[in-house]
Formats: C-alpha cells, sequence, structure tokens
C-alpha cells in the first residue's frame, strides 16, 4: 500500500496530501480526496486545476474556506479504457489560493482572483498523479471460538490434523462398503434374472414334451386304423376269391 504524501503547510492553505493516489482498474471511475486547511484568520478562495480536465471530475473546483476551517475536495477520474505504460501518470493537479474580503460567498469567487494582474497575494500548491494497484480482499481467517477451533474443524473434514487421520480411514472403510453393498444388490439381480430364465426354458422344455407326446398319439392312432382298413380289405378279397 502506497504512504501517502506528506502535506505542505503554506501561509494560507495546508493541502493534503501532495500526491493524488488512485487504486487503478480499468473500465471504472475512481475517486480519491484532499483536505484544504485554512489555519488563518482570513477568509481564503481556493481554485482547483488540471492538466487533464476531460478526464478528471474535482467537486468543489472553487470554493471559500473560512478562518480556522477544513474543506475536503474530491477528484474522480472517469473509466479508462486501457492502462498507460508501466501504470505511469504524468498529470499534475494545482491549487490555487488566495485571500478574500471577509463574507465573500462561493458565488463571489472568479477566475480573475487567481491572476496576477488582481494585486492579491495568492499562493500556489502542485500536486502529482501516481496510480496504484487496487487493494486485494483479506483472505478469511477463521478465529477460534469457546466451542472450537473452525479451523481445526476445516482440518479434520478436509483429512488434515490428528483427528484428519481418523475422518480419512472411516471415510476409507465406508467407502468399500458402499460399494461392495451396490455390487451385492446387482449380483442379487443378476441371480434372480438367471433363476427366472431357468424357469422359463424349464418350462418351455415341458411344454415342448407335451406337444411331441401329442403328436406321437396321432401318428400312433393314425397306423392302427390304417392297418385295420387293410386287413378288412384283404379279408374281403379272400372272401370274394373264395366264394368265386
Amino acid at each position: 500500500m502506497a504512504t501517502p504524501a506528506p502535506a505542505t503547510a503554506g501561509e494560507l492553505l495546508r493541502v493534503e496530501p501532495l500526491e493524488l493516489c488512485f487504486p487503478f482498474e480499468l473500465k471504472k471511475q475512481i475517486s480519491c480526496s484532499m483536505q484544504l486547511s485554512n489555519h488563518t484568520d482570513d477568509y481564503i478562495a481556493f481554485k482547483v486545476k488540471t492538466t487533464s480536465p476531460k478526464k478528471y471530475s474535482v467537486r468543489p473546483n472553487t470554493g471559500v474556506i473560512l478562518p480556522r476551517s477544513t474543506c475536503d475536495v474530491v477528484v474522480t477520474m472517469q473509466a479508462q479504457r486501457e492502462a498507460p505504460p508501466d501504470m505511469q501518470c504524468k498529470d499534475k493537479f494545482l491549487v490555487q489560493s488566495v485571500v478574500a474580503p471577509a463574507g465573500i460567498t462561493v458565488k463571489d469567487v472568479t477566475g480573475d482572483m487567481f491572476t496576477k494582474e488582481s494585486g492579491n497575494k495568492m499562493e500556489e500548491v502542485k500536486l502529482r498523479v501516481t496510480y496504484v494497484a487496487p487493494p486485494q480482499p483479506p483472505s478469511p481467517v477463521p478465529e477460534e471460538s469457546e466451542e472450537g477451533s473452525p479451523s481445526r474443524a476445516s482440518e479434520s473434514e478436509n483429512g488434515d490434523g490428528p483427528a484428519g487421520g481418523f475422518t480419512r480411514a472411516l471415510r476409507e472403510r465406508i467407502e468399500p462398503q458402499d460399494k461392495s453393498t451396490e455390487a451385492g444388490a446387482l449380483i442379487s439381480k443378476l441371480t434372480e434374472e438367471k433363476n427366472s430364465a431357468i424357469q422359463q426354458n424349464h418350462r418351455l422344455r415341458q411344454e415342448l414334451d407335451l406337444m411331441r407326446q401329442e403328436i406321437s398319439k396321432r401318428r400312433g392312432g393314425g397306423f392302427s386304423f390304417i392297418i385295420v382298413i387293410i386287413v378288412a380289405l384283404i379279408g374281403v378279397i379272400l372272401g370274394y376269391l373264395m366264394k368265386s
């Protein structure tokens, strides 16, 4: 993290810091602030200028600071589409201040007050701009409580630490049991399907044997009837021959 630049203490205004540090991020507006302190007994009018007016927005860019008072100025950098080479910035700011009449308001502040021709006592403070890396979010660190240490609990769950060995061993025992249970269920299912197929095959064989017996009976009955017919014809023929 960059160390804020020291303030400058002029006769009219104290400006802090002297270096505007922007945590640079692409395509994002970024703001930083500076504080103007009036340690005199006079009204001080001020004006803030920059070398890149289209790039920065200053609020307020002009104003009046009452005696023994301060004013915060917010500088906003517009969203940038690309980073500068080596993250170096050449932009500058200038804070001008003059002693103003008592009771003056912001509406009464004009640009002519900050010229040499005006004859007013004027001070100028230059500020530079630097880009810094955006702050990284802190990594969550579990805190120990009376009920126990979350970090130790996480170690046990992940298999690290003394209790992790027991958890890992228990998990190694449970996983093979689950696998053996699934294998046993699959074997039982295959055995049932095998027994069913055997019973169906046996039933088909019985039905086939019955069909064969019926066919044999039909064939046997037909053969006996034919023999009877032949014998009868032979008897008729013999009887006819004997008569003749």
